[in-house]
């Protein structure tokens, strides 16, 4: 059976691995965007506890875990007819089948209130920022707004995640103030990066538009081109403000530029695989020259956060004078 032979899912035979699988706990390593905000917010506040740190770390991961897992349940539900349409996104749980419809909703919503609780533990700042990246999922899919049917609006709405989870890696270590917000919005545009080139790796797998409006309805309003001009709109922003980040608060961080740049054009250079695994970040990990850039580039940013290095603020000094 293929997808286009299907019309609507229905209930076959409703299982707890359906219902597990709606969760999307294989995604769950996307919420490692948590620790740059723990590692910038050690570099800008007074000795902590390791082990209080850990436990608080530990508390907010899995409320982040949860939460994320409740906008993926909703997300299967409510893209379930699309989903028929899609090349194998129709194998997944709901529209296979596999998943009591009123009992997922049940369970969307106790993920949720599980998440928040487990975040009011570790601080009230930490719950309002999941707060607002479960709001952020009911935006993305939910009727009346769901951006993600408008176009480019989806990418930019979906991303905004990316600084949500860095602000609770923030708030774990420092409970008041914001975290640097050219960092904020440089981490927003990465997440736009990704996320525009997924949806380029996505349409390129469509043989026309007719079948990709079917599966996205943004896909009727963007072409390829257009896309990779966004792409190249968000990798220069996000370097931009990195670069204002860098210049404000830790010039040492300018040297990792060459090895952003590395990870960026990796997975750019991905996306033009067929099938590539760009469409489903969860297997990234096969992607060996990726993640052997992405280790690479980790490290030297840490090592470079916490070092001091004169030569680099010789390198940058003004060597002219403004007229006044």
């Amino acid at each position: 059976m293929t997808p286009q032979s299907l019309a609507v899912p229905t209930v076959r035979r409703a299982t707890l691995a359906g219902h597990v699988g709606i969760m999307r706990i294989d995604h769950w390593f996307k919420n490692v965007f948590v620790l740059p905000g723990v590692v910038v917010a050690l570099g800008f506040s007074a000795p902590i506890s390791v082990a209080h740190l850990l436990q608080k770390l530990a508390l907010a991961l899995l409320a982040t875990c949860l939460i994320a897992s409740s906008n993926y349940v909703l997300n299967e539900l409510l893209d379930a007819p699309t989903d028929l349409h899609h090349p194998t996104k129709y194998l997944r749980p709901v529209p296979s089948g596999l998943v009591n419809i009123r009992l997922a909703y049940a369970q969307w919503l106790v993920l949720a209130a599980i998440g928040l609780l487990l975040a009011l533990a570790v601080s009230h700042e930490v719950a309002a920022v999941l707060a607002v990246l479960w709001l952020m999922g009911c935006v993305y899919n939910a009727p009346p707004f769901r951006s993600k049917d408008i176009p480019y609006v989806d990418v930019l709405s979906e991303a905004i995640n990316n600084p949500l989870r860095m602000l609770v890696g923030w708030y774990v270590v420092s409970p008041a103030g914001w975290a640097p917000i050219s960092l904020l919005v440089s981490y927003w545009m990465v997440g736009c990066y990704f996320m525009a080139l997924k949806r380029f790796a996505e349409l390129r797998e469509f043989d026309d538009v007719a079948q990709a409006t079917r599966y996205r309805k943004s896909f009727a309003h963007i072409t390829p081109d257009g896309l990779l001009v966004t792409v190249m709109f968000y990798a220069s922003a996000a370097m931009l403000f990195f670069g204002a980040f860098a210049m404000r608060y830790h010039l040492e961080l300018l040297g990792s530029f060459p090895f952003i740049a590395l990870v960026m054009a990796s997975y750019l250079s991905l996306s033009f695989v067929p099938n590539s695994p760009v469409q489903k970040p969860e297997q990234l990990y096969r992607a060996p020259a990726l993640m052997a850039s992405v280790v690479v580039c980790v490290a030297v940013m840490c090592a470079l956060f916490f070092a001091d290095l004169p030569v680099m603020h010789r390198m940058f000094t003004p060597t002219t004078q403004g007229s006044r």
